[in-house]
């Protein structure tokens, strides 16, 4: 009865979630913010839907989880490398400049030392995956105010990694005392320590074999978030965090993009019932007490907390445009801000009016912030005459300084066999190539080679959605599966209309369909092979020591090949 009780339950909240979320998408508001109102929506307050909490709060607690293992398979520790000084002063600056002024607003509002502590804390981080998702929506990934937002980002994140380790090691009644801080570092370093040794010398052998299936891999991922994040929970930290250094051990892995793909769905699924949730649990008279700073508080993310990154970057020689966009991606509060002062409830530290509070202070920051990064560009234009404050005179850092290349101009789907050849072939015409394969075996060498590759299946559409064709010249796919290339031509022509599109078949029907669906050029292997035999005979006529000269050349390819691995594949006669 209680099951059935619980799936009626989570299917009315679904169904509730589903129609305001399509509210809130006219709007071009995050997702995330009509899964908070259907929250509220089904509270006591409004439709009472809500009856087992417990129940949907282990579902909560698991998308979350699941949340944080694909925030760590997202942390690129290169982003710190490149900008390490930029990202590391603005990162650092920011907390500490939002932390000190949060916490004398939330004083001169009459709030304890200890509630002051925690909301400033946590109104301190900014969402790397609002700011991700909004980054890659504009193109702007690749620029250098994406790149500076991401590598400030990340910074935040490991800060607040060591934060949430504290917190979830103190018990509560317990005091704080510096030895015991001292001690729950310790023990969480130990953990960490010992995850990364099984990350680095087990987990890529298991990863090797497992990524010969899809499903395999999968299994896992998922297994490895939850067995890190049950250890982490045994040694009295939060579960979350557990899932968190889970994926980061598991972000140096070549297979990580097809990892973060395939848990997607399932990740989103859970976290709509964790904003759903706290969506449910906003005490409307802890918000209605605390409006003033609430409201003041927003008003402090949303316009101060970007002077603050500004002023930094301008300090340190940026342009006063780029300082302005990467201000404006640190003018929200992030999923760790959530999880922060859930942790702080749990633990008897501070009231759950604290939740309600900066439940509310997410909803309108999160939507504020993503107008601010969507229409940035706008704002500048407007803002300009009046940002000279935060730039300094003389030579600075912009753009040009910077030389990135935004895209790939050739993305190959398939290396082995006709693969091989085509990269040569890249390579002298010097282009900028991306190689797509579902060998684990190949990725593996790739990645040894140095060659860039993202590990996944071709037929994938969430892998597809991943890669950049807005910006490539040739799409050059050597799988022989028809429906594949379909799918490969039609979704790489919804996007670049002028994209050349070359794939290969071994049927003539299926190759004057490809044709039809847009295929600029169809390889026919068989065909092709009697084509360069005519055109050796025209070009050598009956000459054998040029012949020979091609046999020495051929049984030369032949070897790399063989080092390679290649065979060369068998079909019926006829």
């Amino acid at each position: 009865m209680i099951t059935q009780t619980l799936f009626v339950e989570l299917g009315l909240v679904v169904l509730i979630a589903l129609i305001i979320s399509l509210i809130v998408k006219l709007f071009r508001q995050p997702i995330i913010i009509g899964y908070i109102i259907a929250g509220i929506v089904a509270s006591p307050y409004l439709l009472n839907v809500i009856k087992s909490e417990q129940n949907l709060g282990i579902l909560a607690e698991l998308g979350i989880a699941l949340l944080l293992f694909t925030v760590g398979l997202s942390l690129n520790p290169r982003a710190i490398r490149d900008f390490g000084k930029v990202s590391l002063i603005t990162g650092l600056g920011q907390i500490i400049f939002t932390f000190v002024i949060g916490f004398l607003i939330l004083k001169l509002f009459g709030f304890s030392v200890i509630m002051s502590a925690y909301i400033s804390i946590a109104i301190t981080f900014s969402s790397t995956i609002i700011v991700m998702k909004l980054l890659t929506d504009k193109g702007d990934i690749d620029s250098l105010y994406g790149r500076i937002s991401i590598g400030f980002l990340i910074v935040q994140d490991i800060i607040a990694i060591i934060i949430l380790m504290i917190i979830s090691g103190l018990q509560s009644g317990v005091p704080n005392t510096s030895l015991l801080i001292f001690g729950t570092l310790l023990k969480g370093l130990a953990l960490i320590a010992g995850t990364a040794l099984v990350g680095i010398f087990i987990l890529p052998r298991i990863a090797r074999f497992t990524a010969r299936s899809q499903e395999l891999l999968l299994l896992l991922a998922v297994s490895w978030c939850m067995a890190v994040a049950s250890l982490f929970f045994y040694f009295n930290f939060s579960i979350e965090i557990g899932a968190l250094i889970a994926g980061v051990m598991f972000s140096i892995s070549p297979y990580r993009y097809e990892i973060t793909s395939r848990m997607r769905p399932l990740r989103d699924f859970f976290l709509i019932i964790f904003f759903l949730l706290h969506g449910s649990q906003i005490i409307f008279g802890s918000v209605q007490a605390n409006l003033p700073s609430i409201i003041i508080l927003s008003l402090f993310i949303l316009i101060l907390k970007p002077l603050i990154v500004m002023s930094l970057m301008g300090w340190l020689g940026y342009t006063k445009r780029n300082s302005f966009l990467v201000g404006l991606t640190a003018s929200q509060i992030s999923e760790f801000s959530f999880i922060l002062v859930a942790l702080g409830v749990s633990a008897k530290h501070i009231p759950q009016e604290a939740l309600s509070i900066i439940t509310m202070i997410g909803l309108i920051t999160i939507a504020g912030s993503s107008y601010g990064i969507i229409y940035g560009n706008r704002l500048y234009n407007w803002l300009s005459p009046h940002l000279n404050v935060f730039e300094k005179k003389g030579i600075k850092k912009d753009e040009s300084k910077f030389h990135y290349r935004k895209s790939h101009d050739i993305i190959l789907f398939g290396y082995n066999r006709i693969g091989f050849d085509l990269l040569e072939t890249f390579r002298k015409i010097n282009k900028r190539f991306l190689v797509v394969d579902y060998n684990p075996e190949t990725i593996l060498k790739l990645v040894k080679e140095r060659v860039e590759c993202r590990y996944g299946d071709a037929g994938d559409t969430e892998l597809l959605n991943d890669i950049n064709f807005k910006d490539a010249k040739m799409i050059v796919s050597t799988i022989p599966d028809f429906d594949t290339n379909i799918l490969l031509i039609q979704h790489a022509r919804l996007i670049n209309k002028k994209i050349i599109t070359i794939v290969i078949s071994h049927q003539i029907e299926e190759a004057s369909e490809l044709y039809k669906q847009g295929a600029t050029y169809v390889i026919m292997p068989h065909f092709l092979g009697g084509h360069h035999a005519s055109q050796l005979i025209q070009t050598h006529g009956l000459n054998l020591d040029k012949f020979l000269k091609e046999k020495i050349a051929h049984q030369k390819k032949l070897k790399e090949r063989i080092k390679e691995g290649h065979e060369h594949p068998r079909h019926e006669s006829g």
